[in-house]
């Protein structure tokens, strides 16, 4: 994997494309170990990366590209001092510092240029490679000077005193009773851009036809005979209440790096749709297995049927919020009042069980017409139709209809003999391309709606 600085057009780039994707797996450390947007005092943090045995080594900050990196100098001192880190990296993307903390002072160890990273990371391991840096012994006496009162804010954590922003887990149903309006394609994608903004992602299959499990690249197999997802899937998580957590029936997908972890679908959920609907926990097993991962994730997106059925029940009455795609197209529009009824009788159910109303992000335009005419004309008058007729919100963000979106999904290898869909997600597909951006923006969009941004 390499860097391109050419590709990072704003601060939240520098953090995602350079930092996230590229140096944090390249120096070891795993998504365990670094924490992104840390409070400590009055302060916030881009990132903070932690050594052998918990020991805070390495405060991250990322700039806009344009920004002077001497001009956040002092700043980074300041971090490193009141925290005891030993080095602090500030970088705009264009350019890559590396600084040591000397007593109260900083001195600069490492620059090159972010074209140059490449050739220069093995230079970076070395400062700060989780594996290469020395761990060091702390006493009470290196503690930051922190009020008595101030610290009862803050959790201790291997001698340093934090607060970070505390985020429970989130899970977000995308659904709409008709298909073909790009469900799938905004579950994977969006799934990919926010687990590139640091998050860590759990995709739930519940449709029967595994769509999702496809675009995810998890059915490598062209037979039958080979099918490996049979006997560990979704519906085996749904039909146990002491067998099948989640962490055992997640697969890790390449689709995207860094990875989602996704439970997959299979047509057998269609069959034991009624069985299961006769079982009295099947509708709440789902939340209590959620439930037992709540702090391996921070987002869950489940993809569900476009049906009214009992697998897009469990989704509705799991989920926190709700995500809406839709083409705009008139069916799809009149399929947005069976979604409003559909969502009124979960709301019943949800609040004889404690749960409160599923907060409704939006309807996501989605699979539109990049026709130039369209596009200035009819989309803006659709869209005002939805809050208008309907009275549901419509999301900032549009997802079009573009040709990258199509050859990214209908990526494959060939595995012996065999031709296997080896689907890719359209940010690491093209990553410079609009129906990137675009994703991105709609990830972005999405963590400031559920408060994770």
């Amino acid at each position: 994997m390499s860097f391109n600085p050419e590709l990072c057009r704003n601060e939240s780039e520098v953090e995602s494309k350079l930092i996230v994707q590229y140096l944090l797996p390249q120096l070891g450390y795993t998504p365990d170990t670094w924490h992104q947007e840390v409070v400590v005092g009055s302060i916030r943090l881009d990132f903070l990366a932690f050594g052998k045995r918990s020991h805070l080594r390495v405060v991250m900050e990322a700039k806009h590209p344009k920004q002077n990196l001497n001009h956040h100098i002092l700043r980074l001192r300041h971090y490193l001092t009141i925290l005891n880190a030993e080095y602090g990296l500030l970088t705009n993307g264009k350019e890559i510092r590396i600084y040591q903390k000397f007593g109260q002072d900083i001195n600069l160890v490492f620059q090159c240029y972010g074209k140059e990273v490449d050739i220069k990371i093995h230079e970076i391991k070395t400062l700060i490679g989780r594996d290469n840096l020395r761990e060091i012994n702390r006493d009470a006496n290196q503690l930051p000077k922190i009020s008595p009162l101030l610290q009862q804010e803050f959790q201790v954590s291997d001698c340093i005193y934090l607060k970070k922003r505390q985020h429970s887990m989130k899970i977000i149903a995308v659904y709409h009773n008709k298909g073909g309006v790009g469900k799938t394609t905004t579950v994977v994608n969006l799934a990919a851009a926010i687990r590139k903004k640091g998050k860590r992602v759990l995709v739930i299959d519940l449709d029967s036809q595994a769509n999702t499990t496809f675009a995810t690249g998890l059915v490598k197999f062209d037979d039958e005979e080979f099918d490996d997802i049979k006997d560990s899937n979704v519906l085996h998580v749904l039909q146990s209440e002491e067998f099948y957590p989640i962490s055992e029936v997640a697969r890790k997908s390449n689709f995207c790096t860094p990875e989602i972890e996704v439970i997959p679908a299979h047509i057998d959920l269609m069959e034991n749709e009624t069985d299961l609907n006769a079982l009295d926990y099947s509708r709440l097993i789902l939340i209590d297995k959620l439930g037992e991962v709540k702090d391996k994730y921070d987002v869950v997106l489940i993809d569900t049927p476009p049906s009214l059925n009992f697998y897009a029940r469990i989704a509705l009455i799991a989920t926190d919020y709700l995500i809406i795609p839709s083409d705009l197209k008139p069916f799809a529009n009149q399929g947005l009042n069976n979604v409003k009824k559909f969502i009124k009788t979960i709301n019943g159910f949800r609040k004889q069980i404690k749960k409160p109303p599923i907060e409704i992000l939006g309807v996501l335009a989605c699979k539109i017409s990049t026709n130039n005419q369209f596009v200035r004309h009819t989309l803006p008058r659709r869209i005002e139709k939805i809050p208008q007729r309907y009275g549901l919100k419509v999301m900032d963000t549009v997802i079009y209809e573009r040709d990258d979106l199509a050859k990214c999904a209908e990526n494959f290898q060939i595995i012996g003999s065999i031709e296997v869909a080896d689907p890719i997600s359209i940010l690491d597909f093209k990553s410079d391309s609009t129906s990137s951006q675009e994703f991105e923006l709609l990830a972005k969009e999405v963590l400031e709606k559920i408060g994770m941004c």
